[in-house]
Order: structure tokens, then sequence, then C-alpha cells
């Protein structure tokens, strides 16, 4: 359901080639920092690094059982970062879970590397020629991760071209129906429902654990945007929906826009 993209290069005029350059100059930086020391050491201490992956596993599995309260509101932004261009909408952030999530899984895969290269005889050429390519790809894949994280606005973000999550971007032409995703006996994101199935693949999933704004926040503003994508690219201040209330509260305020 995602929306493919075209194979051809991104055009000069799509607003994002300053934002490419950052993100990829902040990717080289990281990946340079973390690789130039590694490159100088010689050898690993095997029990160290095999105590650190199992401590690294329990504090992940840890981590993925915290749910903290998830407040925040859709924020408007006019320049919202996205997969092929640069527009106006709404923004929603990583949440303080889904943060911890990344930060364990980063240093997961730490322990779990000096592991593997601790194996490594020191005595033979191919070990020398395979510790600097294990070392060279463990710090291009945190320069990936860096890249990602500055590359985007937002964890989510709704715009006139769709939502996206992640780098992922769906339709709005595509979305039949939103409701809520259980996932473990909890709401954890937002299913969205397509029109048209275009792959055996179940309906994806936006926000949950690792997005600020909670899911009935996002359905609400999913539902009242659906119909009327066009309003977020106007370049004109809105404010998101708030859901219905429960019985016996008082209503909330409806939606504003900018003009």
């Amino acid at each position: 359901m995602p929306s493919r993209r075209s194979l051809r290069a991104p055009p000069l005029g799509d607003g994002l080639w300053s934002r490419r350059l950052l993100s990829l100059t902040l990717a080289v930086g990281v990946t340079a920092a973390v690789a130039a020391p590694l490159l100088r050491v010689t050898r690993f201490d095997v029990g160290g690094a095999a105590c650190g992956l199992w401590l690294m596993i329990g504090a992940q599995q840890l981590a993925r059982r915290w749910w903290p309260r998830r407040d925040a509101r859709l924020t408007w932004r006019l320049r919202v970062a996205g997969r092929d261009a640069v527009e106006p909408g709404l923004v929603a952030r990583r949440s303080l879970a889904g943060w911890a999530d990344r930060v364990a899984d980063l240093v997961w895969i730490t322990p779990a590397w000096l592991t593997g290269l601790s194996l490594l005889p020191t005595d033979a050429r191919w070990a020398e020629v395979a510790r600097v390519a294990l070392i060279c790809g463990f710090a291009a894949w945190l320069g990936r991760a860096a890249y990602e994280e500055a590359r985007f606005t937002g964890r989510l973000a709704l715009t006139a071209s769709g939502i996206r999550y992640g780098r992922r971007l769906y339709d709005w032409t595509n979305i039949d129906r939103v409701a809520p995703h259980k996932r473990d006996g909890r709401i954890n994101g937002v299913r969205l429902r397509p029109v048209r199935w275009l792959s055996l693949e179940p309906a994806p999933v936006v926000g949950g654990r690792d997005t600020a704004v909670p899911e009935e926040r996002l359905i609400a503003a999913i539902e009242h945007y659906r119909s009327r994508p066009e309003v977020l690219g106007m370049g004109l201040p809105v404010t998101a929906p708030e859901p219905a209330p429960a019985a016996g509260t008082e209503p909330t305020t409806a939606p504003t826009t900018g003009r």
C-alpha cells in the first residue's frame, strides 16, 4: 500500500537537497567518528563483549515493556521534509519510548558485533580483512541510522500528499477506514484499511508506541483530513481536531484553519 517511488534521480527543485546534504554530512561524521578509534584497536575482550551482549538483550526487553504516557498533539509545520518534497503539514514527534527503543537497538547491536569481532583470529590475513570490513560496516550502519533520523521531519506527518510514517508514504485516496490496531493485547498504532488491496500484505499500521501522539488523536485527524487533504497544503496554519469526548465530558473545540 505505500506509494511507490520512481527510480529516477530526484529533481533539483524539490526543496530537499539541503536536507539531504545535512543528513549525509551527519551520517559521514558519525561513520568516521565510530570507525576511526575502532580501527586502532587490535584486540577485543571476548568475555566482556559476551557479558555486555546479555546485559543489552535484557535491557532491550525491559525497554520494550515500557509504556510511558503519550499525550502530545499534532503540531503544524510550514516546512515538513517528506519523502519526495517539502510541504506544510501536521507532525507527530517520536515518543520517549520510541527513542528508548532506538537507543536500545543501537546499543544492543554493539556488544553483538564486538562478540563476533573478538572471535576472529589475530594471526590470519583474512581475519584482518574481515575485521576492517566488520568495523566499516558497523560504522556505516550507525551512520545510516543518523541519516534516517535527520532526513525527515518528525516520526509521522500528515500532508496533502499523504500520511508519512518513517520513510513510508500512504496515499489518501487508498485509505478506506482507520481503526485502532491491537498488538499483544494493547492498542499500538492505527490500522489503515486500503480501498484497493495492491498486495497480500496486511493493512499497514502507523503510529503506536514510538509516536508521541496517541491513537485516538491520530484517528480523529486522519478521519478529518482524509476527504479534504488539500487543506493541509494551503500553507495556512491548521489545528488538528480532537477525538470525540467521552460521555459526561465537555466537547472539545473544532479544528481551525488560518483562513
